[in-house]
């Protein structure tokens, strides 16, 4: 994907606040160049917002987007908002409200999400992992909910970098946003990044990071979280083996588990996903264009 920078939109939400006038500012230039993820303003992308604050304002403004909190960094002259935008995004105006930690004051921040068609894929897996039972269906729904738990770290640190490694080398055998059938019947988009390659193969942190969560899910099975601070996590799903603990800390590079075929799933591969501010986006945008680009057929 080509850079783009989030491009201003039309009036500012309402967000029942006594919101200032909405700043309309261009994505900064050369951003991948200062360690940060490709902009793509698309549902399931990164917005990159520069925010008008004062150069030597000491402290972050407190940013938020659909109600969460969303990372913020200091560059050279200004502090910069990285949002990520769900898959379930509608293409348009939007905004984040920005709160100044100085004196208390918020404003909103307009920006234009753009459309994005994503391709279709067909897949047949086990009945049982599409008709599920009510046994089943009850453990993917607390699964569900602890995962959307572990999504809402947030620490107060920044990721010593948003240019993510690729976590195995291998073909990419399905990309995020994939329109999802399963046995005919169409499921929820692909939400991260398929990678194939063969059972055993090492699993490697995508970035420096601590271990939040590990464990059996039904449809990701053998599965570990990593979080790099201010809402970025990782995750890595069906391994056949999960070689760290919670609460461990880990180097970008550092060999976490090893490529499996648990869960849901059609052989052995490496399902890679990339969250910021508790939703899902791309991975593409924050690997090198060698990883990122699809293999070829």
């Amino acid at each position: 994907m080509s850079q783009r920078s989030a491009r201003a939109a039309g009036p500012a939400l309402s967000w029942g606040l006594p919101l200032a006038a909405c700043l309309t500012l261009a994505g900064p230039p050369g951003a991948l160049a200062l360690g940060l993820p490709q902009a793509s303003p698309v549902p399931g992308g990164v917005a990159l917002l520069p925010l008008a604050t004062a150069a030597d304002e000491p402290v972050a403004p407190l940013v938020s987007y659909d109600g969460q909190r969303v990372m913020v960094l200091r560059q050279v002259d200004h502090w910069l908002a990285v949002v990520g935008i769900p898959l379930t995004a509608e293409p348009g105006s939007a905004a984040i409200v920005i709160r100044r930690t100085t004196n208390g004051g918020a404003q909103a921040l307009a920006f234009q999400i753009d459309s994005k068609d994503y391709p279709v894929q067909r897949l047949t897996v086990p009945p049982s992992k599409v008709e599920l039972s009510s046994k089943d269906l009850q453990r993917v729904t607390r699964e569900q909910a602890h995962l959307h738990e572990s999504l809402a770290s947030f620490v107060e640190q920044a990721p010593s970098t948003l240019q993510l490694q690729a976590p195995i080398d291998g073909v990419r055998s399905s990309s995020f946003g994939l329109r999802r059938v399963f046995n005919e019947q169409p499921r929820s988009p692909h939400s991260g990044m398929d990678i194939a390659a063969a059972s055993g193969t090492p699993v490697r942190a995508a970035a420096d990071g601590r271990v939040i969560d590990t464990g059996n899910y039904f449809f990701n099975g053998n599965t570990v979280l990593l979080d790099h601070g201010e809402g970025l996590i990782t995750m890595y799903c069906h391994l056949s083996v999960i070689g760290v603990q919670v609460g461990q800390p880990v180097r970008a590079g550092a060999v976490i588990g090893r490529v499996g075929a648990t869960g849901r799933v059609t052989g052995p591969h490496l399902h890679f996903g990339v969250a910021l501010n508790r939703v899902f986006v791309d991975p593409a945008l924050f690997l090198p264009p060698s990883a990122a680009s699809p293999s070829p057929p």
